[in-house]
């Protein structure tokens, strides 16, 4: 009897975002199919998982998924994993699933993380419906193009783009689709986590460090914000210093010293500005 290809998301960034059937079926399959299989070593070393690692990624997998198949078919299963988040968004393993599938195997689905379900639920747009678009063009003709094409979507519009485009790209899309309400996410569930919300044509002056994960939200072109949204400070600007404070401490385990180092940087305001708004926060 075959055995079961388990379909696994891992954390997106913070380690403890795995639930605890993903760690069970880590910890009992045969071998687990990764996209990176030094990160993957890194998260099953995290939670003492000894299970054998081999590497399935966009160079091999044509040629690896029929070695995978046949230890499927011999009865073993297999978990597929990705760098981070739910396997197969924008990530390898559409051939693995689609020969498993077509070859009789279960396919099982250990549902978790995803960068993009994160960067929605807090972008503030209206989630009913919504169009993800993986990654937008390199390069900017064929990118304009793209965007000119998403002109009359009436769905919140998200996508991942690199960090040496995002600048390029958020003035592409102020310059192409107008100046709509637009949220980047950026190194979500990680110790520099930061979301940006504003118009496209504010947001394209905005100092956004060029480093790290984005996942970009665009609202739709029926998605007529009020004049309140416009003028919003918590939705305009970042984190209260108190929350990032909090934010950092809790989630990304550092000293109150450091953290307080990291938001002056952060903020470009002296670490008594940061200690005083702390306080006042727990006062």
């Amino acid at each position: 009897m075959p055995g079961t290809l388990f379909v696994v998301a891992t954390p997106i960034g913070n380690l403890e975002d795995i639930t605890l059937r993903a760690i069970r079926v880590l910890r009992n399959v045969n071998l687990v199919a990764a996209e990176d299989t030094r990160r993957t070593r890194t998260l099953l070393q995290h939670y003492d998982i000894h299970t054998p690692v081999t590497s399935l990624h966009e160079h091999n997998e044509q040629e690896k998924s029929p070695e995978l198949l046949a230890r499927l078919g011999a009865g073993e299963s297999i978990a597929l994993v990705s760098d981070a988040g739910t396997p197969l968004v924008s990530d390898p393993g559409f051939v693995l699933v689609r020969e498993a599938l077509a070859a009789g195997v279960r396919v099982e689905a250990v549902p978790g993380a995803s960068a993009v379900m994160a960067a929605l639920s807090v972008s503030g747009l209206p989630l009913e419906s919504f169009a993800f678009l993986s990654f937008a063009p390199s390069r900017r003709a064929p990118r304009r193009r793209w965007l000119e094409n998403l002109k009359g979507e009436p769905r919140t519009i998200v996508f991942f783009e690199t960090p040496h485009r995002i600048g390029d790209t958020l003035a592409d899309i102020a310059e192409v689709l107008g100046d709509r309400w637009v949220v980047v996410a950026r190194e979500l569930t990680k110790v520099h986590e930061s979301v940006y919300r504003g118009w496209a044509s504010e947001l394209v002056g905005r100092d956004i460090p060029a480093r790290g994960e984005f996942v970009i939200m665009v609202s739709a072109r029926e998605q007529q914000e009020s004049p309140d949204l416009r003028g919003s400070s918590v939705l305009h600007g970042e984190p209260s210093i108190a929350d990032r404070f909090c934010h950092l401490t809790k989630i990304g385990a550092l000293s109150r010293r450091d953290a307080v180092a990291q938001i002056a940087r952060e903020r470009r305001v002296s670490r008594q500005e940061v200690y005083r708004a702390v306080e006042a926060a727990e006062e």
